[in-house]
């Protein structure tokens, strides 16, 4: 960001509160670019015996995961995990357990988790090319962002068995 949004002036390196911020040149003005991290909803989601894994069109060749999206502004994180499986992969979701909550901050964003059951059948958007379709059993989590949302995910099932 070069400008600031309000009033236009230059945006420079600030130190406020102790950390160092973009910030607008003129004090009138008082504008800081705090960068906090955008809130996401991740829906590990339970089709059959399954997991359903998704491959985004942006990502590389073989890299699959759970749905993911943007909580709307205005938005129940329940209300936009249930509308991203039925966004991204045509499904009806229903009975929105949570996971756990999430730092993602190679990407800025805060991992709100669910595990969701779903029914129907599987229409993929615009934005996913593939799926795979993980047993239950078989589902293994990854060291960062969703991954560690799926660790937690086998370990309270293996807990309950």
């Amino acid at each position: 960001m070069k400008f600031c949004p309000q009033c236009k002036a230059d945006m420079i390196n600030a130190l406020i509160d102790g950390e160092e911020r973009l910030a607008c040149a003129d004090v009138q003005c008082g504008f800081v670019h705090w960068n906090n991290p955008v809130p996401v909803v991740a829906a590990i989601v339970e089709y059959g015996d399954n997991i359903v894994l998704a491959h985004n069109v942006q990502w590389p060749e073989g890299i699959f995961s759970v749905i993911t999206g943007f909580v709307e502004q205005g938005e129940d994180p329940e209300e936009g995990v249930l509308r991203e499986v039925q966004e991204e992969l045509g499904l009806n979701g229903f009975d929105p357990k949570l996971v756990g909550v999430y730092p993602f901050p190679q990407m800025n964003q805060v991992i709100i988790a669910y595990h969701v059951r779903a029914a129907g059948e599987i229409k993929l958007n615009h934005e996913l090319d593939a799926t795979k379709l993980v047993p239950v059993d078989e589902l293994q989590g990854w060291d960062f962002g969703t991954g560690l949302a799926v660790r937690d995910f086998v370990a309270a099932r293996l807990s309950d068995a």
